[in-house]
């Protein structure tokens, strides 16, 4: 049976949290100084939680830090540079972590980028969306796991798209070598991913109190289409709405904070209720494709992504040289 709650697409994160008291819980927002991480994170600091903002730019983390103090009161919110795409950034951002987390939300992404690749050869969306929240799961398990010793469960939220829809992940080909480039099949495939994610990690994870879905933002038009062609991104925002940043961030709030999904781990969420699975994604928004549920793919998924990792691990003779969680 599908998940649903009262909360729909015109819903806000701070409607899902409204009753929540999240005092005494720590969680991460990556990518959390600009669109939808943002307000995820005002939300949780205003529920209470103490949060930490894994950001690429310090200088803009810090003045999205002092935003959220400033409209919400909290002093519990903190600053932390991470780059998903740098092994040696996530080792020193997990190293530095110190004790339990209850909620950790992938919400950092890039979104149809001109074709690159990190300096360990992955596509770069790929290596963003996908493996580098990998890595620093696999490596924040122990503090997950505190959580769960202490309050009963942990979360992690895995922010997807219906992009996914566009592709399955490639695993002739990951990383376009031998196929055209497609900026959308490259972000699908990430997105993709995702769900995957949430799905293998459940059956590894779930029975131990550590939860963990994917999500749906809803269209929203934030700097995540920066690298739309500017005619195509104008016409679009003028002929669809979409949601604010604060609509955008509520299903990922419900997934990390209410008390209405407890226990519940492995699905796909948009507009804050459970997708249903589709053969086509619905006017571009809605559904799930079966490939992203696909515990088949998920497993294997899993194994390639810590074999990449591992692989550059083993070749580096300097810090953070140690094998990454197969657990």
């Amino acid at each position: 049976m599908r998940i649903a709650t009262p909360f729909s697409a015109s819903s806000t994160a701070t409607d899902v949290v409204a009753d929540v008291d999240l005092t005494g819980k720590a969680m991460i927002v990556t990518g959390a100084s600009s669109g939808i991480g943002v307000e995820t994170a005002r939300a949780l600091a205003a529920a209470g939680a103490r949060v930490t903002l894994a950001v690429r730019d310090l200088v803009a983390g810090q003045r999205t830090a002092d935003d959220i103090a400033a409209t919400t009161g909290s002093n519990r919110i903190s600053v932390s540079r991470l780059d998903l795409t740098d092994l040696e950034s996530i080792d020193a951002f997990t190293d530095g972590w110190k004790g339990p987390l209850h909620a950790l939300i992938h919400n950092a992404g890039v979104m149809q980028t001109p074709q690159s690749y990190t300096r360990y050869g992955w596509e770069l969306q790929f290596a963003t969306n996908h493996l580098g929240h990998f890595a620093l799961t696999s490596a924040l398990h122990g503090a997950l796991t505190e959580a769960v010793t202490a309050t009963g469960e942990a979360r992690i939220v895995a922010v997807s798209s219906s992009g996914h829809g566009s592709s399955p992940v490639r695993f002739d080909d990951l990383f376009f070598r031998r196929r055209p480039y497609d900026s959308g099949h490259a972000y699908g495939q990430s997105k993709t991913a995702q769900i995957l994610f949430a799905v293998e990690a459940t059956r590894r994870w779930a029975h131990h109190g550590i939860t963990t879905n994917a999500l749906m933002p809803g269209g929203i038009w934030t700097n995540l289409q920066r690298h739309w062609d500017p005619d195509r991104l104008t016409r679009l925002k003028a002929a669809i709405p979409g949601k604010t940043p604060q609509q955008g961030a509520a299903t990922s709030v419900l997934l990390a904070a209410s008390p209405r999904l407890r226990g519940v781990s492995g699905r796909y969420f948009d507009d804050c209720n459970e997708a249903e699975p589709v053969e086509e994604i619905i006017d571009g928004l809605h559904g799930v494709r079966e490939w992203a549920l696909d515990k088949d793919a998920a497993r294997r998924l899993w194994d390639v992504s810590l074999a990449l990792i591992d692989a550059v691990r083993a070749s580096s003779s300097g810090p953070g040289s140690a094998s990454a969680s197969s657990t």
